[in-house]
């Protein structure tokens, strides 16, 4: 599974770098005045290199780890060059890697599950708790030493952890949803940019005008789960939510609150101004996204997905906040976990797949190969590192996440994980989504069906 040719682009990294393969930046994030050699730092670190720890092992020994993720070929790229720099370090560690699109990546990972050959070192989202079982706790790893999280905080450490404290990966950066959108075409359009207050109703209205001046989509595939159904019954009222704090019910009561998203997608596919399910299958990641072809004026992003989107596209976009159920009502969208690397249950060498984890989410020089592509990072010295060099693109996140960051909360914080059930809640939800589309069932109809279904897997 090694894929070589990836060896340029460490090589290009390292020159513009310095000597990564020899050195390590200082984590006081002093901007590279103090180094020390990287292998004799690592080691420094971690004492002799081995550990108490259960799946540890002699700096010697050779052993192989098995890894996987999904997402953009940017991410691809930035993560097998991380991998081979690791490497470089660690002659000993073998990383055998599988970078998937995200619909091949949990069809496998299901596989892996029943089979329990779960790769060493795997990548989640909020939907870890479907997969607690395989997940290998690092809280042990943390208290000997073998990771070291001086550099992080404990709020950002709870973003990876679940109700009960068991720390179930490191995050790999946070971020937040988002619209972005391409302002030369809402000119083209006459359509006003959004504003931080925008409806839904707004977002409608701007959908169908695109469509009909400039005969395009008015906007490409939305997250219709978080949009409609978990950040959309969020901006109901302060502390209501699809799920309640504990995650052992719904945390709402009338399914009529999922009606109007559910409608107003119909309504959009219906006028032309929105892809019909086929299309929209045929997106299979942020670079073939319809606003990259200008196909479509605005499209649904993870904030960490903007750089990506914008390099696909090769001109102008900009990043608002999802329209509100009204102006003055809660946003909704909140700072979460981009995704988290997680050592598995199956894994031989745990303690191993620990220390790339840290080494992943905290090394300077393998965040500078990075850019935040996961996320802004958690690590001080890391944040540090980057803010100097970020492009007026890396900034517009930075700066969007703060935006959202600063939003009205009503007091209330947000739970970071999700029920297990959820993934199957999620494929229900779709499923009469696209009855209402296809006017096979009202929208008030498949809201009941959805509320009905998601309440019975409690």
């Amino acid at each position: 599974m090694k894929k070589m040719q990836f060896l340029a682009l460490l090589l290009s990294v390292i020159m513009v770098l310095g000597t990564v393969g020899c050195t390590k930046t200082d984590d006081t994030g002093d901007g590279g005045n103090n180094v020390t050699s990287g292998a004799d730092k690592d080691t420094a670190s971690k004492g002799d290199g081995t550990s108490n720890t259960a799946g540890s092992t002699s700096s010697y020994e050779k052993i192989t780890l098995r890894m996987a993720w999904w997402g953009s070929q940017t991410r691809h790229d930035r993560t097998v060059a991380v991998i081979e720099l690791y490497e470089s370090l660690h002659p000993n560690i073998d990383i055998e890697y599988e970078p998937m699109d995200f619909d091949g990546y949990f069809n496998k990972l299901a596989t892996l599950v029943a089979s329990n050959e779960v790769w060493d070192i795997f990548q989640l989202g909020s939907n870890f708790p479907t997969y607690q079982s395989k997940i290998y706790t690092l809280n042990g790893f943390i208290a000997d030493g073998t990771i070291d999280v001086s550099g992080t905080t404990d709020a950002f450490l709870r973003i990876a952890a679940d109700e009960q404290g068991n720390q179930v990966g490191l995050c790999s950066g946070v971020n937040t949803y988002g619209i972005a959108y391409d302002p030369a075409l809402f000119a083209a359009a006459g359509v006003a940019e959004p504003t931080q207050n925008w409806t839904w109703d707004d977002y409608k209205q701007a959908c169908l005008k695109i469509h009909e001046k400039l005969g395009i989509y008015g906007s490409s595939k939305f997250d219709d789960w978080q949009a409609g159904a978990s950040m959309g019954i969020n901006q109901e009222g302060f502390g209501i939510g699809f799920f309640n704090k504990t995650n052992d019910n719904l945390g709402f009561n009338d399914y009529k609150m999922l009606s109007n998203y559910l409608q107003m997608r119909a309504d959009l596919v219906d006028a032309g101004a929105y892809p019909d399910p086929g299309a929209c299958q045929e997106i299979s990641d942020i670079e073939n996204d319809f606003v990259v072809s200008g196909e479509a004026a605005m499209t649904w992003v993870a904030s960490n997905q903007f750089v990506s989107l914008c390099t696909a596209a090769g001109r102008e976009l900009k990043l608002i906040n999802p329209p509100r159920k009204s102006a003055n009502g809660p946003a909704g969208v909140s700072i979460q976990s981009s995704q988290m690397l997680c050592v598995s249950s199956d894994s031989k060498y745990p303690a191993e797949a620990a220390k790339f984890i840290e080494f992943f989410q905290s090394n300077i020089d393998a965040n500078r190969i990075l850019l935040a592509e996961r996320g802004i990072p958690t690590f001080t010295a890391v944040r540090e590192a980057l803010a100097g060099n970020l492009t007026d693109v890396e900034k517009a996140v930075y700066e969007y996440v703060d935006v959202v960051g600063a939003f009205d909360t009503g007091g209330e914080t947000v739970n970071p994980s999700s029920p297990a059930c959820t993934d199957t809640i999620k494929e229900q939800y779709n499923y009469y989504l696209n009855k209402v589309i296809y006017k096979e069932m009202t929208a008030d109809e498949a809201a009941k069906a959805i509320y009905d279904f998601a309440a019975s897997q409690f």
